[in-house]
């Protein structure tokens, strides 16, 4: 027989082997499975090759670890439960019931007793984020997706491996991809002066470009001092993220910093993630006794919940959240993020909350950092303002991920409103109910909207058919981005 036909017979069990996987073992959605045999069909060999090592989903095994590891409610979370969702929280918030009861299903305990303080600019909130992990007694948590091997990050390293040495406990996850740049080295260094090091989906043999993981990111910026003061948001620690690099300036992005029982939460998440990849075993009590969770002192009046998703779950607990929180919506939706590729359910949420004469205000970078991605949020974006929602340009590089909902109810974390940030990633999210706070940060909007251009159905009719054509080509594969 002819090589081409044991060449085809070889293309042929490549892509049903890769549609077996996606339906049976990973059990993905039928648009994921449609772009990803389209990738492989259009690139024979190639595509299976790309296939492997962005698209392949977790293994059974690795799902098992996060889930073993995880701190479990009934080991764990009971107490927290029953002590913080308190009757006068739930009172206090009886109008959004539905939305707690929704979140408390997820894992994510109602928090009162909370401030919150929230950041517009990666200076201030490195200003504060040093003063605080300089003035730490007994320990540091700390998880960034992005932590460089640069002024600002050599600046935020050296004042923890100070911390180290003076005695402090001071424990480092990075994310292996998002810290790609970052030589090994840097990290020893802290290791060297008494802290803990963990890198977050480790490359197989050490080979920073040989891991079959690199499409699943842990997204996550959490920071835990002393178990009394907690971080979590956009910001990154690069200098870029500083307004830096003058090609993505200004950069506009959203950091909170919360003292309060929400901080319990904040330190759950890091141990989770801790646990997963140290594989420590300890029992989950123990992080009480080590001083985790001390009593939290607080003159705040914030209630709050955290809520985190990853690829190990079957339920995307944040997409799922802003899907009720989108349709439970009375007056108005507001949207910061730099990548907006949402799936059909949550652009058909919006476009019921459009007709049902609920403001929808989008708002997204003009400079971007993906142009395929950024093609791709056009193209939505058009469609969303046909619907007629108010779309706009921020003139900079906007990386805040931010939803408004109404007069009560502010989302600040890490998740963008796109598929990668629902799916592929590890994220989390801070759904703040205060009224106070939310229109604090509507003011922030609206003086975000004096830098932007609105964007009607004519800006993307003008769109030169070049642009056109590539926004229809990539959104085929946006349900694998």
């Amino acid at each position: 027989m002819n090589v081409w036909f044991w060449v085809f017979v070889a293309y042929i069990t490549l892509n049903f082997l890769v549609m077996v996987s996606m339906i049976f073992v990973e059990r993905r959605k039928l648009t994921s499975v449609i772009s990803w045999l389209t990738v492989v069909s259009l690139l024979p060999g190639l595509g299976f090759i790309i296939y492997l090592i962005f698209g392949s989903g977790l293994s059974i095994r690795v799902r098992r670890l996060i889930s073993k590891f995880k701190l479990y409610e009934s080991q764990y979370d009971e107490e927290l439960q029953n002590y913080f969702s308190s009757v006068e929280s739930q009172n206090k918030l009886s109008d959004d019931a539905e939305i707690i009861k929704l979140c408390y299903n997820f894992g994510s305990v109602l928090l009162p007793e909370n401030d919150v303080r929230i950041f517009t600019n990666g200076h201030d909130k490195m200003k504060a984020l040093l003063e605080d992990i300089e003035n730490a007694k007994e320990s540091i948590n700390i998880e960034y997706y992005i932590f460089a091997d640069d002024k600002l990050g050599k600046l935020v390293m050296n004042a923890l491996i100070k911390k180290a040495k003076e005695g402090v406990k001071v424990q480092l996850i990075y994310d292996s991809i998002g810290c790609l740049r970052a030589p090994r080295r840097f990290f020893r260094k802290l290791k060297k002066a008494g802290g803990n090091v963990g890198e977050f989906f480790p490359p197989f043999l050490g080979i920073r470009m040989l891991n079959l993981k690199m499409n699943y990111r842990n997204h996550r910026k959490i920071v835990v001092v002393d178990g009394k003061i907690g971080y979590t948001g956009g910001i990154n620690i690069r200098e870029d993220h500083m307004g830096k690099k003058k090609r993505l300036s200004p950069w506009r992005d959203t950091h909170i910093r919360v003292v309060g029982t929400g901080v319990y939460a904040l330190q759950n998440v890091f141990l989770n993630d801790w646990r997963y990849v140290k594989k420590e075993k300890i029992s989950p009590i123990s992080y009480f006794e080590k001083g985790y969770f001390p009593k939290v002192e607080s003159e705040g009046d914030v209630c709050l919940q955290v809520l985190t998703s990853g690829p190990n779950e079957e339920i995307k607990n944040i997409k799922e959240a802003y899907l009720k929180l989108i349709l439970n919506a009375k007056r108005e939706i507001i949207i910061q993020t730099p990548y907006f590729v949402p799936d059909d359910t949550l652009m058909e949420a919006l476009r019921i909350a459009l007709m049902s004469g609920v403001k929808v205000k989008i708002m997204v970078p003009k400079k971007a950092d993906h142009i395929t991605v950024y093609l791709v949020t056009l193209s939505y974006l058009k469609d969303i303002v046909s619907f007629g929602a108010d779309v706009y340009i921020y003139k900079g590089f906007l990386h805040s991920k931010t939803l408004v909902i109404d007069d009560n109810k502010l989302s600040i974390g890490t998740c963008n409103f796109d598929n990668r940030s629902f799916n592929l990633n590890f994220e989390d999210t801070v759904l703040i109910y205060s009224e106070k706070l939310t229109s604090q940060y509507k003011e922030v909007f609206a003086e975000d909207v004096l830098n932007c251009q609105h964007a009607d159905v004519l800006f993307f009719k003008r769109k030169r058919w070049l642009t056109k054509f590539l926004q229809c080509l990539f959104r085929l594969f946006s349900p694998i981005f």
